[in-house]
């Protein structure tokens, strides 16, 4: 079965079908040429989305959506040009920090890349040129899924079962999180300096920095409530999504007053397609899941790992370089549906923390997320740019480079993932 399972998978995805339905074509394969009734594979689906947790990530899909709608990234870029004021790269600082708090809202890169590149590169491309300015915008995003809420840690934690949690997860990318966007903005800064651009941001002044932080203070908020809602266990993930959309809500239309009704059809139907394709690859998954399980796969495997080495730090290196080459070639979602029950148990039973390999793991892909030729923001910011992929790698590959420099220091320094988790008691 497992064989038929890999040959179809990977002669359907060669042919660009939509992996989703590459993975359900490949699970029924498995189950022919396994002899075993299709009906199980129905069964097999609504069981995995037929889940309570998951309802997240449309909710917080929705929540991204309706704040975006709501015109509250003007707010946070306001705010975000009061802390930085005139210096080398301001403008790709004051983008740094905007996606930095829009991650706090959105809990998806996709979403704060959109949002981002539609707002911030016109300005941007005037005095960095348009490359430049996509790919800084694209690493912003890209923070969206590592600063909690995160939906790439929701569906880790989904995949992985009771092992870790998604507070857990949630705090564990926070301090990276923040060491990326210093990062950023610190690369911006050389690269600017370096490149001869003008001094750009706005004037420091303490009046105008509290002006704009109490412009942004309701958004501000919405992280603080739902987040600490859910690692104080005043609320389940789930129950938390739903608040932030009722937060969402309530700050477009009797705060920022930019909401409409006429604009809720619209965010509804964008969360919804984003998590119908979440859902699919969940579904279609589930099969292709109990499929290896019946062909014993997972013990194969985690046996044959541990004929190769008995060191854990060997071991988890095959892993971020497997990940590395998968998060080229593979959607990140799907790629967390189809290796997270294989390999998690593995690395428990290597006695690797499952917080630290969780977050290792959910970060190598959201780098892949920036890795040709399947780098899914590189698309969204050509698409929004109308640049060329090779135009904006040309300036990305700094950016992705250094995030493999924190990946690696994460895996040198569990402290750096582990200490604020284990502080609130995970």
């Amino acid at each position: 079965m497992t064989l038929a399972i890999v040959i179809t998978f990977l002669a359907f995805a060669l042919l660009r079908m939509p992996l989703a339905f590459a993975l359900g074509l490949a699970s029924l394969a498995g189950l022919y040429v396994g002899g075993m009734d299709f009906a199980v594979m129905p069964q097999r689906m609504m069981h995995s989305i037929d889940n309570f947790p998951l309802m997240a990530i449309p909710l917080f899909m929705l929540a991204g959506e309706l704040m975006v709608a709501a015109g509250i990234l003007q707010r946070l870029v306001d705010f975000a040009n009061s802390l930085i004021g005139r210096v080398h790269g301001g403008l790709a600082h004051v983008a740094i920090v905007a996606g930095m708090v829009l991650a706090a809202v959105s809990g998806a890169a996709v979403a704060s890349a959109s949002a981002l590149g539609s707002s911030l590169v016109p300005s941007m491309r005037e005095q960095y040129g348009t490359g430049y300015s996509s790919a800084v915008v694209a690493s912003a995003a890209n923070l969206g899924a590592i600063i909690p809420p995160s939906n790439a840690m929701i569906v880790y934690a989904l995949m992985a079962g009771s092992s870790v949690s998604v507070g857990g997860l949630f705090m564990a990318g926070v301090v990276p999180g923040i060491i990326l966007a210093v990062g950023f903005m610190g690369l911006a800064s050389f690269i600017s300096m370096r490149r001869g651009y003008p001094l750009s941001g706005g004037n420091l002044g303490l009046k105008h920095v509290l002006l704009q932080t109490w412009r942004a203070l309701p958004i501000l908020l919405m992280p603080i409530i739902v987040v600490g809602g859910i690692v104080g266990g005043a609320f389940t993930a789930t129950e938390g999504a739903a608040i932030a959309v009722i937060y969402a809500l309530l700050m477009g239309f009797f705060v920022t007053r930019q909401l409409r009704l006429s604009d809720l059809p619209k965010a509804m139907f964008n969360a919804a397609v984003t998590a119908a394709m979440v859902g699919a690859l969940i579904a279609f998954a589930s099969t292709m899941t109990f499929a290896f399980t019946i062909d014993l796969v997972p013990i194969l495997l985690s046996s044959w790992l541990q004929d190769m080495t008995s060191d854990p730090t060997i071991f988890l290196l095959l892993v971020m370089g497997l990940l590395i080459l998968v998060g080229m070639f593979i959607e990140s979602n799907a790629a967390y549906i189809m290796l997270v029950p294989l390999l998690a148990p593995i690395a428990l039973a290597y006695g690797i923390d499952p917080l630290l390999f969780g977050f290792l793991f959910v970060m190598n892909l959201v780098v892949g997320m920036m890795t040709p030729p399947v780098g899914v923001l590189l698309f969204v910011m050509c698409g929004i740019s109308k640049i060329s992929l090779n135009e904006l790698m040309k300036s990305a590959w700094p950016f992705i480079a250094f995030q493999y420099v924190v990946l690696g220091l994460c895996m040198l320094f569990p402290g750096i993932v582990t200490w604020l988790p284990r502080l609130l008691g995970y």
